[in-house]
């Protein structure tokens, strides 16, 4: 890549990142630090999320990042789960932080960050519906994107990552244009030739969406 096709991309990405942030500063204005704020149907929707990103840990301990991690439901999850370790969530959207510090006072050993990219490396990240938002932002420009946050997740966490995604199985006619509907099997070869070996692909949860979990060797 040219040094001005790196510009390219990255000022394509600040716009993406802005765009994201107000949409979802805008849900959380409207809908409080709540499953609603960060567009999730409900708080039942949103925890069969969670069990599934859940599964990238080995155990209750180490330590993660949490990409998107909104108003921090994540976090008040795992504690209730019994997971004890170190936690960093970012995300882009500044009100959104704010209200995770709020939401998430009475959780010890959390930090939360406004950011794009974390400020320091942990043993595992996840990022639960980042990817799935796409306003009207180009499917290739997204999907460019995505690829380069999962790069940064890859570099960040040293044990594992996990994510979920709309699946392009959804039902045509439920689909909607601003949304970005990834597909499974191609996700599943990119993070075994690119990531690790050991890959799981979950698409028997009930939902229209499917959760890829990457395990490294350390």
């Amino acid at each position: 890549m040219s040094g001005r096709d790196g510009d390219d991309r990255g000022a394509q990405h600040k716009a993406i990142e802005r765009a994201v942030s107000d949409y979802y500063t805008g849900k959380l204005r409207a809908f409080g630090a709540t499953p609603g704020g960060v567009d999730w149907k409900d708080a039942g929707s949103q925890e069969l999320r969670f069990s599934q990103l859940r599964r990238v840990f080995d155990g209750n301990g180490g330590s993660l990042i949490d990409y998107g991690c909104g108003y921090g439901g994540l976090l008040g999850f795992l504690r209730n789960s019994g997971w004890t370790g170190r936690y960093l969530g970012i995300d882009l959207s500044a009100a959104m932080i704010e209200a995770a510090r709020a939401h998430c006072a009475n959780w010890q050993d959390a930090r939360f960050l406004q950011a794009a990219a974390p400020d320091e490396t942990a043993d595992y990240a996840v990022a639960s519906g980042i990817f799935n938002v796409r306003l009207d932002v180009s499917k290739e420009a997204w999907h460019g994107y995505m690829m380069d946050v999962l790069a940064n997740m890859n570099q960040n966490a040293s044990r594992g990552f996990a994510f979920n995604c709309l699946t392009s199985y959804s039902d045509h006619d439920k689909m909607r244009e601003d949304l970005f509907y990834a597909e499974p099997l191609f996700l599943f070869d990119f993070c075994k030739k690119n990531f690790s070996r050991n890959v799981a692909l979950l698409h028997d949860y009930g939902l229209y969406e499917f959760t890829i979990i990457v395990r490294k060797h350390v």
